[in-house]
C-alpha cells in the first residue's frame, strides 16, 4: 500500500512539473531569437565579444601605420581606417580592443583572438585557404629605394631606371616587377630583404624596388640614410591589402558592406594622402 502511495505521489509531481518543463525550454529557446535580433549590432554575439569591435594587429606598431607605437591612439593609416570602420559599425572608439600579435600569427589557419586583424596583409590565393579577407581596401604602389647620388636619381620613364644596376629578392613579386613591367635585365638577386638592403648600403646595387608601405618603413627605420626616388604603379600580381578574418567566419559580410561605405566616403584617399605619400614631390614614373 505504501508503495502504491509513493509512485502516485511521482506521477503526480511530474504531471504537475510538465508544465513547468516546458516553459523551461521555451525559455531556453528563445535566446536563439534574441540572438538573431541582434546581429549587425553592438551586440552581435557572433562578435568575438559582444558589445567590442576586436582587432589583432602587429606588436610593436609602425610608422607610418600607427604613430607612436599606440594603436588606441587612432594616428596612422591603419588605426584610422578601424576608428572610421568601427563608428559605421555602431562602435565607440572606447569600444575598440586592439590585440597585438606577430604577422605568422595572423596568417597562420585556426581560431583567432579577435573579429579580424589589419597588419599590412596582402590578399593572396594561399593565405585565402587558410583564413577569410575582407575586400581589398588599398591596393599599395610600388616605390624606387636607392641612397642619394644613386643612378636613378633624376630618373623619368622606365628606360631611365633600366640604366641602373638593380637587385630583388628571390621570389617576390618585386623580382617579377623589375623583369616583366619594368624590363630590367640581369636583376642581383638576394636571399631575403635584409641581403637586398645590405646590397644597397654597400654600393653593389643603385636601387630597388618594393611596395610603397614598405618603402616608406625601410627609409624610415631599417635604411634610414636610402630615399625614395619615385614611385610607380602598382603590381597588378598584387591584390592589396584586405581585412584578415579566421576562416569562414559570419561577421565578413557585415563588415565588408560597412568597409565598402567607408571607402565610398573616401575616407582610405584620406589617410593615403596623409600617412602614406610622404613627399609630395617624389615623381611618378608610369612609362
Amino acid at each position: 500500500m505504501v508503495r502504491k502511495k509513493v509512485v502516485l505521489l511521482v506521477l503526480m509531481a511530474v504531471i504537475a512539473a510538465a508544465p513547468l518543463l516546458a516553459s523551461g525550454r521555451a525559455e531556453s529557446a528563445a535566446p536563439a531569437g534574441d540572438a538573431s535580433a541582434l546581429e549587425r549590432t553592438v551586440n552581435d554575439p557572433r562578435l568575438f565579444q559582444p558589445g567590442k569591435l576586436t582587432v589583432g594587429t602587429g606588436d610593436p606598431v609602425y610608422p607610418p601605420w600607427m604613430l607612436n607605437n599606440d594603436p588606441a591612439g587612432g594616428e596612422g593609416f591603419e588605426n584610422g581606417l578601424i576608428y572610421a570602420l568601427a563608428e559605421e559599425m555602431g562602435f565607440s572608439p572606447e569600444d575598440v580592443v586592439w590585440v597585438g600579435q606577430t604577422f605568422d600569427q595572423a596568417i597562420a589557419p585556426g581560431p583567432k583572438p579577435y573579429d579580424f586583424a589589419i597588419q599590412q596583409i596582402s590578399v593572396t590565393e594561399e593565405r585565402s585557404r587558410i583564413v577569410t579577407f575582407s575586400q581589398v581596401y588599398f591596393q599599395p604602389d610600388k616605390a624606387v629605394v636607392a641612397l642619394p647620388g644613386s643612378a636613378v636619381e633624376g630618373a623619368r620613364s622606365y628606360a631611365d631606371l633600366r640604366r641602373a644596376r638593380w637587385g630583388a629578392t628571390i621570389g617576390t613579386t618585386d623580382l617579377d616587377y623589375l623583369e616583366g613591367i619594368i624590363g630590367v635585365q640581369n636583376v642581383a638577386v638576394y636571399d631575403d630583404q635584409v641581403g637586398t638592403f645590405q646590397a644597397l648600403q654597400g654600393g653593389l646595387i643603385d636601387a630597388t624596388v618594393v611596395a610603397l608601405p614598405t618603402a616608406l618603413f625601410a627609409t624610415a627605420v631599417q635604411i634610414p640614410e636610402a630615399r625614395i626616388t619615385a614611385l610607380l604603379p602598382a603590381d597588378p600580381n598584387d591584390r592589396g591589402h584586405g581585412l584578415l578574418f579566421q576562416k569562414d567566419n559570419p561577421l565578413v559580410e557585415w563588415v565588408d558592406e560597412a568597409l565598402s561605405t567607408v571607402i565610398a566616403r573616401g575616407v582610405v584617399d584620406d589617410l593615403v594622402g596623409q600617412y602614406l605619400v610622404g613627399d609630395a614631390s617624389i615623381p611618378e614614373i608610369n612609362r
